[in-house]
């Protein structure tokens, strides 16, 4: 496999079990489970059936996790991520459509 094929480098990548994540964002399991029943983000599963999770979708856990320590409650933290991505893809395929200004 060639360096730039490592699975690893990929941020969609499922490296990461339940515990893992848990751990490197600082939340419990609990948290987790409900980021999926809330469909901030949905962890693919082991042949065996446990959560895997990529380095994207810890970047969602950990700014929801963020948010939910201001005080956001969890169902609003989900809400407002979506909608900063939503937007951010609004402006890039808005930057995209442009003609370029000389």
């Amino acid at each position: 496999m060639a360096q730039n094929d490592d699975p690893l480098d990929d941020d969609d990548f499922p490296a990461y079990t339940m515990g893992r994540a848990a751990a490197i964002i600082g939340v419990s399991h609990d948290f987790l489970r409900r980021l999926g029943e809330l469909r901030l983000i949905t962890p693919l599963r082991s042949d065996g059936g446990h959560r895997r999770y990529s380095k994207h979708q810890l970047r969602l856990a950990a700014r929801a996790r963020e948010l939910c320590d201001r005080g956001t409650p969890l169902d609003a933290a989900c809400r407002i991520i979506v909608l900063e991505d939503q937007l951010e893809e609004a402006l890039r395929i808005n930057r995209e459509l442009q003609p370029e200004i000389d």
